[in-house]
């Protein structure tokens, strides 16, 4: 009795054919992809032995480099006394390292399965997931993210994609093209929902480092005594417009957010390849015709009617921007940057000086200065001496180039000058 795998049954039956003249030694080599001159040889052997032929030849025999029965008793029994309880990892250096045992990690658990020794160290097993309900209101919760992504393709730059949808219905809220993932762009997509929808309820978005501190960004054992917290400027916005501010912990839970970025790879970049956007400014024209009608297509009805965003109580300008700590030096200057503010007598106070101040940084790249919750009157204040050196020396360094006029062809200057015999 023979026992043939499918690859053998398969030249069996071309070999048949073969030897019946339904197909040539050509078709059957092509059949089998194989050489003519050996598919000669096969059925030669074919002739003379019959099917077994076929059949490898090291089918049932033991190979030569396995492991003898008595390293494996061995080994067993080193797992089961000395090495009880070690993973299989570990067991396998040890043998290695202490016992002259030069065995593969495949080799030593194959082992130890045969005599009924599993690995002590037990993997988590896949967490369950389930679909979560969405949020019964329009406004309850907002996932915000960014897409990387080659919108433009080749035609211009590479930028990222910053929106948020409302889980309750699928809809986008406001989505806007950026150069890169940044807060800025953060506080002008959280800017124009405000202004046109209202504040919502809360926002769910990943780890990145625009929603929360690095893990080495923490704060020094005496404001953790004081019960400071140093959160980012978006974390800081969030507070301070009462926004409930929630990780995910995993892609998988911002599911719609992801989902819809999947859409927007396919039919916005198709979109704009379509209307020939080549730059940022044409891209987000394209994008705010492009959201209306993906809400009409994509949108879902929410559980509930009415809408949980609530109107901003504040004034936009004082919320949405950058704040920062300075000090007052002693001429009444705030350094900020490469600018410098001069505070000016207000409220019956001659000086600041040394008074901790907070600069308000405008998404327009304005600044005011803000002491106790006042606005300060400031001006450009005159710039420092080592900056006019500074400013002196680069100019010294670059002269501006005069530039003269080129004397037209027949000028008298083009003339040649001639020397007279007698000196004249």
């Amino acid at each position: 009795m023979v026992i043939l795998n499918l690859k053998e049954q398969k030249r069996l039956m071309v070999l048949n054919g073969i030897e019946r003249r339904q197909i040539t030694g050509r078709q059957g080599a092509e059949a089998l992809k194989l050489s003519l001159r050996h598919t000669k040889r096969l059925l030669a052997a074919y002739r003379k032995e019959g099917a077994a032929a076929l059949a490898h030849g090291n089918r049932g025999r033991k190979p030569t480099h396995a492991v003898g029965e008595a390293l494996k008793a061995r080994v067993l029994d080193l797992a089961r006394s000395k090495y009880a309880r070690f993973n299989t990892q570990h067991f396998t250096e040890l043998l290695s390292e202490r016992e002259g045992i030069n065995l593969s990690r495949s080799s030593v658990r194959r082992i130890l399965l045969q005599g009924g020794i599993s690995s002590p160290r037990k993997r988590r097993p896949p967490r369950h997931r389930y679909r979560r309900e969405r949020y019964p209101r329009e406004g309850m919760l907002l996932q915000i993210d960014g897409s990387h992504h080659r919108w433009l393709e080749e035609r211009g730059p590479s930028l990222v994609l910053i929106g948020a949808i409302d889980d309750a219905t699928g809809k986008v809220m406001d989505a806007l093209f950026r150069e890169q993932e940044d807060a800025v762009g953060y506080f002008h997509l959280l800017h124009r929902i405000v202004t046109d929808h209202g504040v919502p309820l809360a926002l769910y978005h990943d780890g990145h480092a625009v929603f929360e501190r690095r893990e080495y960004e923490t704060e020094s054992l005496e404001e953790q005594l004081q019960g400071k917290r140093h959160d980012t400027q978006f974390g800081r916005l969030v507070a301070e417009l009462g926004i409930v501010s929630i990780r995910s912990r995993s892609p998988q839970a911002r599911g719609r957010i992801e989902r819809m970025w999947g859409t927007f790879q396919d039919r916005l970049v198709s979109e704009l390849r379509l209307a020939g956007a080549s730059t940022q400014s044409e891209a987000n024209k394209l994008l705010c015709d492009y959201l209306l009608r993906h809400n009409q297509k994509f949108a879902v009805p929410a559980a509930e009617t009415g809408s949980a965003f609530r109107p901003l109580e504040k004034d936009l300008d004082e919320v949405f921007c950058f704040k920062y700590q300075r000090s007052v030096s002693l001429d009444n200057v705030v350094r900020f940057g490469p600018d410098r503010l001069q505070v000016l007598p207000d409220n019956g106070r001659y000086s600041y000086a040394r008074a901790r101040v907070e600069v308000h940084q405008a998404l327009d790249g304005s600044l005011t200065v803000y002491y106790q919750g006042q606005r300060l009157n400031t001006r450009p204040a005159p710039d420092e001496a080592a900056a006019l050196r500074k400013t002196a020396l680069s100019a010294s360094a670059n002269p501006v180039q005069r530039r003269y006029a080129k004397p037209a062809p027949d000028h008298p200057w083009r003339g040649k000058f001639r020397v007279h015999k007698d000196g004249g």
